[in-house]
């Protein structure tokens, strides 16, 4: 397992390499997040000890179920998946240092709460729906300005930047569009000088479209299955769990 990870790990390493070489961008502008849901920590170590420190958990279970076994080597964590208010205790306990989903005023404000009774802060990214796909979370991209200067008005969350799932679709071509999106409402969310944002990061592209993330600005490409293999569960079990919730 650990030369196959390693094997896979390489090829997307130099996939982004070649991507920033082909599209004029600095290959030290741009991130490799794993993905690492459903991952054990044992697979997780290998990876980071390969120098990629940057992990990012869907659910708030496993985030803490891998605390312990992760605990003793030096990582980055961010928070990927939706966030129900009722979690954010559990994600600034376990070692969180970003969440990347936060679409919602009330999961700000929350989030606000617990920070500000922690004496914490806590960086940020705004998640926007950029392919208007029902199943995904995310602000809408017409209301995206106006979540982040609401959200800017809490002095314990650093908003770093945006994040967005693209179209689900085997042609990469078509998810460029929501790429573009995003770094369009980056633009003007940059042109508003507000309090609190620091707006450099898009978190944008997955295994199947990261060149075409990267030719759009990324900073930070998702990577999971390609590294460590399938998972044990269908994509549907992540994306549409909580849209009753």
């Amino acid at each position: 397992m650990s030369n196959s990870i390693l094997h896979n790990l390489s090829i997307i390493l130099e996939r982004i390499e070649n991507a920033c070489i082909k599209y004029g961008r600095n290959p030290s502008e741009v991130r490799l997040l794993l993905a690492t849901k459903t991952v054990s920590p044992e697979n997780i170590k290998i990876a980071i000890q390969a120098g990629q420190t940057l992990i990012g958990e869907n659910k708030v279970q496993e985030v803490k179920e891998k605390f312990e076994g992760l605990k003793d080597i030096a990582h980055e964590k961010h928070f990927i998946g939706n966030l129900q208010t009722n979690k954010i205790k559990d994600v600034l306990k376990y070692g969180v240092t970003c969440i990347e989903s936060v679409d919602r005023i009330d999961l700000a404000e929350k989030l606000h709460q617990r920070l500000l009774s922690e004496n914490k802060t806590m960086d940020v990214f705004i998640q926007v729906n950029t392919s208007a796909e029902e199943s995904k979370f995310g602000v809408a991209p017409e209301q995206a300005i106006a979540l982040i200067e609401q959200v800017a008005q809490f002095e314990t969350i650093r908003i770093k930047g945006l994040m967005t799932i693209g179209l689900f679709s085997a042609e990469a071509e078509k998810v460029r569009p929501c790429f573009k999106l995003l770094k369009s409402i980056q633009q003007q969310a940059t042109a508003l000088n507000l309090p609190n944002v620091d707006m450099r990061e898009l978190s944008m592209g997955m295994s199947g479209d990261l060149e075409k993330a990267i030719a759009e600005g990324a900073t930070i490409v998702r990577v999971g299955t390609a590294i460590f293999g399938q998972r044990i569960y269908p994509d549907s079990h992540y994306w549409n769990e909580s849209k009753q919730q």
